[in-house]
């Protein structure tokens, strides 16, 4: 299976990008799914289909689906949560501040990438399409098992065996809830799921994150950041595609200034990504229209990528 992730920062259009991408292939006879961890989820509306955390039929060779943040959350730590939060409210009781300090930011959009490597152990299709929020600092999270190694290799175990022993008793002395032994099941097994989602993320034959921007300074800037986060992990970035690109006939009058904005926006991403980093550059003009539906979407990917396979690795 090919697996290819769409990030940007919010508004570069990487929904309707990504979801061209998956209806080209589908279009193309390949078995495709395209699933979005964006908890703001905008995927069913650019398909024009009703999405949920189960795949849905979209059209031959394409099915969809959208990441229900909060059963991915509960299916990867819940015991453990449920835990944290016993152990906070033991002596206070329940509060509003108890539920937002157990709410670590990254890990909903962590946890929904866990799905990622369900469906390529499942191996039902030939590509999945991942359409995402900003992946840098969320990816960078996957280093916590290598990072808590030794904790949970050598203490984890030892702090097993002595809460069984000496628990009960600490436990009646000082009200202080233990752990049960299906709290530390949990923790290994995240941390197992983690590490396998961290391996596959890093093989450079199977995962490629595509960047997408567009030609505005502000945007680039972020999609620069975005990069060097990937870059810093190890993660591979196989092409950056600016979209929205305003086409000459469009930029008269009021709008000349723009012109040269653009020109100097795609001067500096030409520089930074293509002359420096050798990664292909792709573009999309802003379209008349707004890109929803299979055919417009199909359109858009045939200017997005023209002769260029979708599928294929693009750099290297």
């Amino acid at each position: 299976m090919r697996i290819i992730l769409y990030t940007g920062k919010g508004g570069v259009g990487k929904t309707t990008v990504a979801a061209s991408a998956a209806c080209r292939l589908a279009k193309e006879g390949k078995r495709v799914l395209i699933m979005s961890t964006d908890q703001a989820h905008s995927l069913g509306d650019s398909l024009e289909v009703k999405l949920g955390n189960e795949p849905t039929y979209v059209m031959d060779g394409l099915d969809a689906l959208e990441i229900d943040t909060v059963k991915e959350t509960e299916k990867a730590w819940g015991k453990l949560r449920s835990y944290l939060m016993l152990l906070m409210t033991s002596r206070e009781g329940e509060s509003l501040e108890t539920e937002e300090l157990l709410a670590f930011p990254g890990f909903d959009e962590l946890f929904s990438l866990l799905k990622i490597r369900d469906i390529y152990e499942a191996d039902g299709y030939d590509v999945l399409i991942v359409d995402c929020a900003p992946t840098g600092e969320t990816l960078s999270l996957l280093k916590f098992p290598e990072m808590l190694g030794d904790l949970i290799n050598k203490a984890l175990p030892v702090k097993r065996k002595a809460i069984k022993v000496v628990g009960p008793a600490v436990e009646k002395m000082t009200k202080i809830p233990m752990p049960k032994d299906d709290v530390f099941d949990e923790v290994v097994w995240l941390t197992e799921k983690l590490e396998k989602l961290k391996d596959l993320m890093t093989n450079p034959k199977v995962v490629s994150i595509r960047i997408v921007t567009t030609p505005e300074r502000v945007v680039i800037l972020e999609a620069k950041r975005n990069y060097e986060y990937l870059k810093r992990y190890h993660y591979q970035v196989d092409a950056v595609v600016v979209n929205k690109i305003y086409p000459v006939q469009a930029m008269e009058g009021y709008f000349g200034k723009w012109m040269q904005m653009q020109e100097a926006a795609l001067t500096d991403l030409n520089g930074t990504f293509q002359e420096q980093e050798k990664i292909p550059i792709l573009t999309l003009e802003l379209q008349p229209q707004e890109l929803c539906g299979k055919q417009l979407l199909l359109e858009a990917a045939e200017n997005l990528y023209g002769a260029i396979e979708v599928e294929q690795v693009l750099i290297g």
